[in-house]
């Protein structure tokens, strides 16, 4: 005769809510220990299931409740990203709409510069790399012709540099204002990616690469007046 099983002194099932809180904990976790940094994607959910233990709904769910918190950002067709450690993306996100271009211009402006000073300073080999794959991946969505897909690779170069210049605070805020970031870009394009609004990042990515942070801090500076859209 089998063994008899004493049910009340089994551990609780925890409630749906909870596996759901757990595993929103978890990811924060994750995300505030740098195992996935601001402007980086994020695991498939397949892989989330498979490293955290949980079913794919609360996997689903989690991961929806840091997206409706600005912690996340869901990309058609490219994956979810961190886009901030807080709260603080849709409150600038907010601030910084679509009737107020020349104001997002400015703050690209202001971080944008100080990335590219920093980047030249304190990129590493990983960094040039990324640089190299992302301004690779811009050429070619410019190629291609889609706006779309060109703002995505746009804001993804830009992205790059914020990385390599390794402040956490700044990569933080330079993400909170991400989807103004793209609208500007977007706004500029026109609905046609024409000849006349290409911009070349070449010089930025060098200057980086050659470690002149006054070199490209003007390159950085260059997009940002004339051409807002760069």
């Amino acid at each position: 005769m089998p063994p008899s099983v004493d049910f009340a002194s089994a551990p609780p099932v925890p409630p749906r809510g909870h596996r759901v809180r757990q595993t929103i904990e978890q990811l924060r976790a994750r995300i505030l220990g740098g195992e996935w940094p601001v402007g980086g994607r994020i695991p498939t959910e397949p892989q989330l299931v498979a490293a955290l233990g949980v079913g794919r709904n609360t996997v689903r769910e989690s991961v929806r409740a840091l997206v409706h918190a600005g912690v996340l950002e869901c990309r058609q067709g490219s994956g979810t990203y961190v886009v901030s450690t807080d709260e603080l993306a849709p409150v600038v996100a907010r601030q910084l709409g679509d009737d107020r271009m020349t104001e997002v211009i400015e703050v690209r402006r202001a971080f944008e510069v100080e990335a590219a000073r920093l980047a030249a300073l304190r990129r590493t080999p990983e960094d040039l790399a990324a640089l190299d794959g992302a301004l690779a991946a811009r050429e070619a969505a410019w190629h291609g012709g889609r706006v779309d897909a060109f703002v995505e690779a746009d804001a993804a170069l830009h992205i790059a540099v914020v990385a390599a210049a390794h402040n956490a605070m700044l990569a933080e805020l330079y993400a909170s204002v991400g989807a103004a970031l793209r609208s500007t870009v977007a706004q500029a394009m026109g609905g046609a990616l024409t000849p006349e609004r290409y911009v070349d990042h070449t010089r930025l990515v060098e200057a980086i690469r050659a470690g002149d942070p006054g070199r490209a801090a003007i390159e950085a500076g260059a997009f940002l007046e004339p051409a807002p859209w760069a």
